[in-house]
């Protein structure tokens, strides 16, 4: 079912908003100035939880039920499905190899680099919010509205979180609140640059959906698995962090289904 006939515009909108989630959640910032290792290692688990849920029912699945994987049978799993989701893994791991960038906890990673630390942070943070985006563009070029519904829901309600735990640590460090927030929000303006790629091939090349959602899906595990998850991890709160992932998932796999019951029919 479509709700919308521009699934183009409705791409780079949702993936604007779902974008903008990351400011959103940099507003507690303004109420209260320090938050717990504990709270956001549980919100990080959080949005991992929501991220895995989001790649497996949002992306693989309507992935291997596209009518051209349908038509390759078993083949077609490992040939696009599959090719795509090593792409996508593979695409982010050749960024984070070769972008300098730094992160809170694991430190500086990538080629050496002039920039100051908060920029090699928020280059970070950007380095998984744009495949983010792209997973939001690719669900609405595929013209199935009630995918990229769900798909944006799930970036924004990761996003949140996410921008608390940008947000919070800059403030830790001395960085004011305003500008915490700005940079938190900033990192996930780049989604929407995302999306319209996304939106943008597949609906030139409707050929390429299954790819494409496939693609977004290996990039997103990729970065729970590579950084997500080890950053939450880190802190001595692994047993708080995965029941973070657990209501996460949760929470993103009824949701999913949600809408379909909803919008599908």
């Amino acid at each position: 079912m479509q709700l919308f006939s521009d699934p183009f515009s409705m791409g780079l909108l949702a993936s604007l908003l779902a974008g903008g989630a990351t400011g959103l959640g940099a507003i507690p910032i303004f109420v209260k100035k320090d938050f717990s290792r504990r709270t956001l290692d549980l919100m990080l688990g959080f949005a991992a939880g929501v991220m895995l849920a989001a790649s497996a029912f949002s992306l693989l699945v309507p992935a291997f039920e596209d009518p051209v994987v349908m038509a390759t049978g078993w083949v077609g799993v490992f040939t696009i499905v599959g090719l795509g989701f090593t792409l996508g893994a593979g695409f982010v791991h050749l960024t984070d190899k070769y972008l300098p960038h730094e992160h809170f906890k694991k430190g500086p990673e990538g080629p050496s680099s002039r920039l100051a630390r908060v920029w090699l942070l928020v280059i970070a943070i950007t380095i998984h919010n744009f495949p983010e985006g792209l997973a939001v563009g690719v669900s609405f070029g595929g013209g199935d509205t009630i995918v990229g519904i769900s798909v944006a829901v799930a970036i924004g309600l990761q996003n949140v979180p996410e921008g608390l735990a940008v947000a919070a640590p800059l403030v830790r460090e001395g960085y004011s609140r305003k500008y915490a927030a700005v940079l938190a929000l900033l990192t996930g303006l780049v989604e929407p640059i995302g999306g319209l790629l996304g939106v943008s091939v597949v609906t030139l090349a409707i050929g390429l959906l299954p790819y494409g959602l496939a693609f977004a899906a290996g990039a997103m595990v990729f970065v729970v698995g590579d950084e997500m998850v080890p950053e939450s991890h880190a802190g001595g709160n692994e047993r708080l962090a995965t029941w973070g992932l657990m209501v996460g998932f949760l929470v993103m796999m009824s949701l999913d289904n949600v809408f379909t019951f909803l919008f599908g029919g």
